[in-house]
């Protein structure tokens, strides 16, 4: 004797049953399931091709710094971000330059660091540069 998904009491063949039913309420389930339209990126512009192709492609291999881990966190919550100091994660080393106009930068690797604009809610002109 056993008990199904839905907490029927059935035979030996039970399980096939509850293996049959839950298969089919998933499916249903699913099946309502829509994507979400949304698929807009906070990253306007990028100043380097490097860091454009590894954002947009995954490539790496012209990047100039190792820890491509690291160049993807700070990808991410800079999509994710709506104002600069949003970056202000601990460990980014989130800090303004005196430029004008206003640029910002967090620590990518070494002497490298992303550098970006910043424009309405979006970052505009992302670079990774060796600024020391």
């Amino acid at each position: 004797m056993s008990v199904d998904v839905t907490g029927r009491i059935s035979g030996s063949g039970g399980r096939v049953a509850a293996e049959e039913s839950f298969s089919a309420e998933c499916k249903v389930m699913l099946d309502k399931c829509q994507e979400m339209p949304y698929n807009v990126s906070m990253i306007k512009t990028y100043t380097s091709k490097a860091l454009e192709a590894f954002a947009t492609k995954g490539d790496g291999s012209k990047l100039p710094v190792q820890n491509h881990n690291r160049v993807r966190r700070i990808l991410l919550t800079l999509d994710a971000a709506t104002k600069p100091e949003d970056m202000n994660v601990p460990g980014f080393r989130f800090h303004g330059l005196s430029t004008k106009p206003k640029r910002y930068a967090v620590d990518a690797s070494g002497n490298y660091r992303v550098t970006w604009a910043w424009d309405d809610d979006d970052a505009i002109d992302v670079n990774i540069e060796d600024y020391h």
